[in-house]
């Protein structure tokens, strides 16, 4: 099982050293901004490390939404951020499920996962794999409970796309840890990917907010069979840097090995 984190952009590879990770996972351009991701200097040496890579889309990438001047864009954004990852070799582009305004019908969010996959083909589909990641909030979100991700993939799942699981996400969105590989695999087939996340917040608070491995409100040892039982590639976000994701590595490659 590789284990690794979410690192700074700026040298991923240095950082991956650093932390002793065998996985990494960065942004190709602001997390929080529309601009794409623009061609990087070192992309032969990543493509060709021996270190497994993944990229995470911007967050602002919401193409659920029935607001037109933030779904198209997103639909763009998503598909030139695949392209970019392409070219470093990344084996997923991970982005949130995403969500529906206020009174908006959330089966309509479902049909606009759809048609961004069919707009995606137009051009020869996505050239990264699209890993949909759960959420933590919002009532109306495509990915938070269980059951709209279940209505997301009767009408997605034929696109072949990918799951990516948040443990922090999960607890903070009210989905129990215990048999949540379970859960998800008789939803989506597969685990493509965990983010192994403590959480500062309590069961279903709504809250995005990661803590490390050993703090936090999360039993420790329920991460490490939940990483265990999913059998995926892991990425922790947790804080603290080199030292702090640093031994969230340590801890997991210790016990999940064990």
């Amino acid at each position: 099982m590789r284990i690794g984190a979410h690192v700074d952009p700026g040298d991923p590879l240095a950082e991956a050293a650093a932390r002793k990770a065998e996985v990494v996972q960065f942004f190709l351009a602001d997390p929080k901004g529309w601009k794409a991701p623009e061609a990087r200097a070192d992309a032969d040496a990543l493509r060709t490390a021996q270190v497994e890579l993944y990229v995470h889309a911007p967050y602002v990438v919401n193409v659920a939404t029935t607001n037109n001047r933030i779904r198209i864009p997103s639909r763009k954004l998503l598909l030139s951020h695949a392209t970019a990852a392409a070219t470093v070799g990344a084996k997923g582009l991970i982005v949130h499920g995403g969500h529906v305004g206020k009174g908006d019908d959330v089966a309509v969010g479902f049909d606009n996962w759809r048609k961004t996959f069919a707009f995606a083909a137009e051009s020869g589909g996505f050239a990264t794999p699209i890993l949909i990641e759960n959420t933590a909030g919002g009532d109306n979100a495509c990915a938070r409970r269980f059951d709209a991700l279940a209505r997301l993939w009767d009408v997605i799942g034929s696109y072949d796309v990918g799951f990516c699981l948040d443990t922090c996400h999960a607890h903070a969105g009210g989905e129990a840890l215990l048999d949540v590989v379970d859960r998800v695999k008789a939803i989506t087939g597969r685990i493509d990917l965990v983010h192994a996340n403590n959480s500062r917040d309590a069961f279903d608070s709504g809250a995005d907010r990661h803590d490390n491995l050993a703090q936090g409100m999360i039993d420790p040892e329920l991460l490490v069979a939940v990483v265990r039982a999913a059998g995926a590639p892991v990425v922790v976000e947790t804080p603290g840097g080199v030292d702090g994701q640093g031994k969230d590595i340590a801890f997991l490659r210790d016990r999940v090995t064990a």
